[in-house]
């Protein structure tokens, strides 16, 4: 099934009357359960793509389905209830509060959604990137691997139906960056639908495929031969 499906996406910005072309009639499917990683230089449009697949921001012209639905036509309130419910978000810079324990972040999605348990659902996801121990953690406490699993958990807490992970693994070292590529490898196995963003080949290789987007076109789209993929923090040879 067909998650999502893009058909001639086109992305235009408009400053003082010119018209600057971002993305340029894109057409793909992502099936639900995919991994995929999307990849280009610097001002290729990867985070532009990925803001309007994330209803972060508006397609110019084109279509774009979700789960069946031409996303196009949905007022504000329905995009706020899809980026609320289907989507969640891990990107480079954390974006958590500062003087807010783990706990307290990683519930924070779930403060607008009228459903029970929600400390019980919030520990569940913290157990599930392994940071029980720092649950009571502020973040000025944490290393920058472990406010990157503070994240992941935040992204994972309302069950989404895909995860879009914006270069998650760009401000962290090595040993720290297998460790979430490994979370995210162990979510997709679990079947959950990961959009990756990223300029570094080696992390794009942990994908199943890759979409290769050059001045705003796509110019490959392949499925990963030789998948990279991290097992204690490792990566397996």
């Amino acid at each position: 099934m067909d998650l999502i499906k893009v058909a001639n996406l086109t992305k235009n910005y408009v400053n003082d009357e010119v018209v600057t072309s971002v993305l340029g009639g894109l057409n793909f499917e992502i099936k639900q359960g995919e991994f995929v990683a999307i990849m280009g230089p610097s001002g290729s449009g990867k985070s532009t793509l990925m803001h309007i697949l994330g209803f972060l921001d508006h397609l110019t012209e084109g279509s774009y389905l979700f789960k069946g639905q031409e996303t196009k036509d949905f007022d504000d309130l329905k995009l706020a209830l899809i980026r609320n419910n289907e989507v969640g978000f891990v990107f480079q810079s954390f974006f958590l509060l500062p003087k807010t324990t783990v706990l307290e972040n990683v519930k924070l999605p779930l403060i607008y959604n009228n459903i029970p348990h929600k400390e019980k659902i919030a520990k569940e996801a913290i157990e599930a990137v392994g940071l029980t121990h720092r649950i009571n953690h502020v973040p000025s406490q944490l290393s920058g691997g472990e406010k990157q699993r503070v994240a992941i958990a935040r992204a994972l807490v309302n069950n989404p139906s895909v995860i879009f992970a914006d270069e998650p693994t760009g401000n962290l070292d090595s040993k720290s960056g297998n460790q979430i590529m490994e979370i995210l490898e162990k979510l997709n196995s679990q079947g959950k639908t990961i959009i990756l963003v990223t300029h570094e080949q080696d992390t794009a290789n942990h994908a199943q495929r890759i979409i290769k987007l050059y001045d705003g076109a796509i110019v490959q789209d392949y499925q990963v031969e030789k998948r990279r993929s991290t097992k204690d923090g490792e990566l397996v040879k």
